[in-house]
Formats: C-alpha cells, structure tokens, sequence
C-alpha cells in the first residue's frame, strides 16, 4: 500500500502495510538511521520519535496510526528547546556509548518544549522508560536542567 506521510516537514511516500511500525520505515525504506532499534516492544526508549510534538516509541506506532500527525526524527529536530538540549548534552558530556541518546534527547526535547521549566519530578516522569545501560541517568537530568536554564535566558 502506499501512503504519504509527514516526516521531518516533508511530505514521504511510502509503501508499506498500514500494521508496519514506523521504526522499521524509517529505518530500512528512509534510511534514517538515527531511531534505534532497542527492545521493540516500547519499554526502553531508544525508538523515540514525536507525533506532532509527542513523543512515541516507533517500534510499536504502526503506520496506520500516523494519519495526517507529522512525524520528527532526531534528524529533523528543531526548534529552541531541541538547540537547548543539544547544546546542555555538549555541554555537560552527557552521553557515554550514545546508544540510547536519540530517544533520551527526543523525549526531553518533548518535555522542555511543553514545561519550559520542569522541577526534578517532572523530568523523573517524563523520562521515565528511557532507559540508559550506561547509567548516565545523573547527567541526563543535569543536562535537562541545564536546557532549562539556556531557555530561560534565551
């Protein structure tokens, strides 16, 4: 079936089963590679993409759930809280194998565009099922307060 969706402001035609997780277009047919594959039953976060601004773990967002909902990637993020993210990850060395760090960025791109001031709760919940092996987790937190701070000042 082919299907035209929204994925980092453009239009992309795609042929696929509306059942196919978005993950796997994105991946393998957009070669978009920047979405990892983690666990593939959305428990660890390293798929996180935003549905108009949400986020969503891919390997478990079929197609047919997109609709008209345009479709970011950590390729296609934007806008001054993901400048802020990027910048407070730079900034405070937070990432160690880099493997979860897309969905780790995505998810607290999401959470700093909607509560441009987020206390330590907010983070733990709006992070909460990301998973880092890692356990970069203190790092994570301070760089998402840093962000915070750059926002306020920006």
């Amino acid at each position: 079936m082919t299907t035209t969706i929204q994925i980092n402001g453009k239009p992309t035609t795609v042929q696929a089963d509306p059942d196919t997780p978005i993950l796997w277009l994105l991946r393998g047919e957009l070669g978009l590679t920047g979405t990892k594959f983690g666990c593939g039953m959305a428990l660890c976060g390293a798929c996180t993409v935003h549905l108009d601004g949400e986020p969503v773990r891919s390997c478990v967002t079929p197609l047919a759930a997109v609709g008209a909902r345009a479709v970011t990637t950590i390729e296609g993020l934007e806008g001054r809280a993901a400048r802020a993210v990027h910048d407070a990850w730079l900034t405070l060395d937070v990432v160690q194998c880099g493997y979860c760090q897309s969905g780790q960025v995505m998810a607290a791109a999401a959470l700093l565009a909607r509560n441009p001031k987020p206390t330590d709760a907010d983070i733990d919940s709006a992070m909460a099922g990301n998973l880092c092996r890692c356990g970069t987790y203190p790092r994570i937190r301070a760089a998402i307060h840093e962000a915070a701070e750059l926002l306020a000042r920006t």
